[in-house]
C-alpha cells in the first residue's frame, strides 16, 4: 500500500490551552536534573523561605502503592498496565500492589476494598466504570488513602486526589487540524473525508467524533462518509470495508484507534485502495512502522503512560512531595495529556511510546 506521504507539517495549536500540559509537567515531577543548592537558589525556589524541591527522583521513604488496572484484552489496555508495573519497578522506594486485572466493576470494587484494608499508602485506580467505582474510591479518600485516578473518571470530585487524562476531543481536533492542513498543502478542491470511528455510544468515542467535526469546520470541511468500528481488528476490517463500498473515492480517512487500525488497513490493502491520507488514532507500534514505511500518513498520540504517570504521582503524594518544576508545591489535581501528530517527520520521538496490537 503506497499511501501519499511526506508532506509538511506545522505545529499543531494545542487543543488543551487551559489544562496543565501534562506530559511535560508529569516528567517535571520526577527531573532528573542535578538538585540545587539551596545557598544557591536564593530567591528563585518555590516563593517561600524553603529551597526548591530538587531532584524528586531520588530515594525517599518507602511507600507502598495498590494498581488495578483493566483487563488486557486491547493493546492500548495492555500498555497500560504494562507501564504502570514497569514504572513501579524503576523507584527503589516504591512497592507495587498489583490487582488482578479485570473488566468486573464488583470485583474492582472489592480489589480496592482490600487495598484500603491492607493501608496501602496510595491507590492508581483505571475504573472499569467511572461512576462504579466512585464510591469505593472515595471511602479510600476518606481513610486518608490518596488516590489518582486514570484514564475515565469519577462521578465525584471526593473521589480522587488527582485525575490524569488522555485528551479524548483533542485527539479529534489534533486528527481534523492536520487533516485541513493536507487538504490545504495539497490543493485539494471538494475533498472526500471519511472517519471510521470506535464504539458510538462511548463519551470517548463521541469527544473523538466531536473534536474533529469541530476542527473540520474551521476550515470550512465536513465529514462525508462515517463508519463506526468495535476497537476490534475485525470490526475495524468490516466497517471499512463497508466504507469503502460506499464511497469509491476519498481524499483524507481518520481511524480512531490503531488497533482496530490493523484490520481497518488490511482492508485497505485488500481492496488496492490507497488514494488517500490515511491518519490513525492512539499511536500503536504498527502505525508508527506504518510511518516510517510510508504506508500511513500520521497517527495521534492517546498515550498509554497515563497509569505510569499516575504510578509517578501517586508516589509523590505518599511522600508528601510536590512537583519540582512548579512553584505550586502540591501536586495538581488534574492533568490532561496532549494529543500530538506523529508523522514520518517526527515519528523517531515517539516510537517508544509505541504499543503492539
Amino acid at each position: 500500500m503506497s499511501v501519499r506521504t511526506n508532506r509538511p507539517f506545522r505545529r499543531l495549536l494545542t487543543t488543551t490551552a487551559a489544562v496543565l500540559a501534562g506530559a511535560a509537567l508529569v516528567a517535571g515531577c520526577t527531573s532528573n536534573e542535578p538538585e540545587e543548592d539551596p545557598d544557591a537558589a536564593g530567591e528563585t525556589g518555590n516563593g517561600g523561605g524553603d529551597a526548591p524541591a530538587g531532584s524528586n527522583d531520588e530515594p525517599g521513604e518507602t511507600v507502598t502503592i495498590g494498581f488495578s488496572g483493566p483487563l488486557a484484552d486491547h493493546g492500548w489496555l495492555a500498555a497500560v498496565n504494562e507501564s504502570a508495573i514497569a514504572e513501579a519497578e524503576s523507584y527503589e522506594d516504591v512497592e507495587l500492589r498489583t490487582a488482578e486485572a479485570t473488566n468486573d466493576a464488583s470485583l474492582q470494587i472489592s480489589q480496592i476494598e482490600t487495598f484500603i484494608n491492607e493501608g496501602v499508602d496510595a491507590i492508581v485506580l483505571l475504573p472499569t466504570d467511572g461512576a462504579q467505582l466512585t464510591e469505593v474510591a472515595t471511602r479510600a479518600m476518606e481513610a486518608g488513602i490518596p488516590v489518582v485516578n486514570v484514564d475515565r473518571e469519577f462521578s465525584s470530585p471526593f473521589a480522587a486526589r488527582t485525575t490524569i487524562l488522555g485528551d479524548n476531543y483533542g485527539m479529534g481536533v489534533s486528527a481534523g487540524t492536520y487533516a485541513c492542513q493536507l487538504i490545504e498543502d495539497n490543493g485539494i478542491e471538494d475533498p472526500v473525508i471519511a472517519e471510521i470511528a470506535g464504539i458510538d455510544s462511548l463519551p470517548l468515542t463521541q469527544d473523538r467524533s466531536q473534536g474533529f467535526a469541530d476542527a473540520l469546520d474551521a476550515c470550512g470541511q465536513t465529514v462525508d462518509n462515517r463508519v463506526a468500528a468495535e476497537f476490534t481488528v475485525e470490526s475495524g476490517e468490516e466497517q471499512a470495508s463497508n466504507l469503502l463500498q460506499a464511497a469509491p473515492q476519498i481524499d483524507v480517512v481518520w481511524n480512531h484507534d490503531d488497533d482496530q487500525g490493523v484490520g481497518v488497513k488490511q482492508a485497505f490493502d485488500n481492496a488496492g485502495r490507497d488514494e488517500f491520507f490515511f491518519i490513525g488514532g492512539a499511536g500503536s507500534a504498527n502505525a508508527m512502522r506504518w510511518i516510517q514505511d510510508g504506508e500511513m500518513e500520521a497517527t495521534v498520540l492517546y498515550p498509554p503512560t497515563q497509569a505510569a504517570d499516575g504510578i509517578r504521582l501517586a508516589r509523590l503524594l505518599a511522600q508528601n512531595k510536590g512537583m519540582s518544576d512548579l512553584v505550586q508545591v502540591e501536586v495538581p489535581r488534574r492533568i490532561v495529556l496532549n494529543a500530538p501528530v506523529v508523522t514520518q517527520e517526527n515519528v523517531d520521538q515517539y516510537m517508544h511510546l509505541g504499543f503492539e496490537s
